[in-house]
């Protein structure tokens, strides 16, 4: 870990994070007072960022890489709530301003870097800055909502439906994620993600 400042690729970062959907209409100024709070990570496949039951929370800026948000149950099984990977940001906003445990992990799919800060140094930097915060605020409630309508279409359609909705939905990422990652995010077997190619049917 390493300050942007000090990182050997500080230059490739700032532009990266001028490109994040959160900070990407944030002035000059603006930039410059929040980097010296930021911490680059550089992380490998499987690497944790958050584990789930914390109160220690902070606030990440995907620059590379591919993450994903997890619940896993007492008996050790994992649904994955949605993938996040470059220009996008992961968080958990919602715990901390309700004062509960995160009720998710977020991972590492593949080898990522991601910027990040302590969640009350962001809260703190959004509440002096409104329009960052509604931007951020809104960025938060598309998550949720995005992750409410991939709940509702695993109850609703079946596997070959579920397959092309994410492929419509992020056509980018479809041939990026492990084909085992992908098809627990779609609550199938790899075997039934592959038979459903095989098949003609995906």
């Amino acid at each position: 870990m390493s300050s942007v400042d000090h990182h050997p690729e500080h230059n490739v970062i700032r532009v990266q994070l001028r490109q994040n959907v959160v900070l990407k209409g944030m002035s000059e100024r603006e930039i410059m007072e929040l980097e010296p709070h930021l911490t680059v990570v550089d992380c490998q496949k499987g690497d944790s960022l958050l584990h789930q039951g914390v109160h220690e929370m902070e606030q990440y800026f995907i620059l590379d890489g591919i993450l994903k948000r997890v619940v896993t149950n007492q008996q050790a099984k994992e649904m994955i709530l949605r993938f996040t990977t470059s220009r996008d940001m992961e968080t958990s906003y919602a715990a901390w301003r309700l004062k509960t445990p995160t009720p998710y992990s977020i991972l590492c799919v593949t080898k990522a870097r991601v910027v990040k800060l302590p969640l009350p140094q962001w809260v703190a930097f959004i509440e002096a800055h409104p329009a960052v915060k509604q931007t951020f605020e809104y960025e938060v409630m598309r998550e949720m909502s995005e992750i409410m309508a991939h709940t509702i279409t695993l109850h609703l359609l079946d596997a070959p439906g579920r397959v092309h909705r994410f492929q419509r939905k992020h056509a980018d990422l479809f041939d990026l994620i492990p084909k085992k990652e992908l098809a627990s995010y779609l609550n199938m077997s790899p075997e039934t993600l592959s038979r459903l190619k095989r098949q003609g049917k995906i």
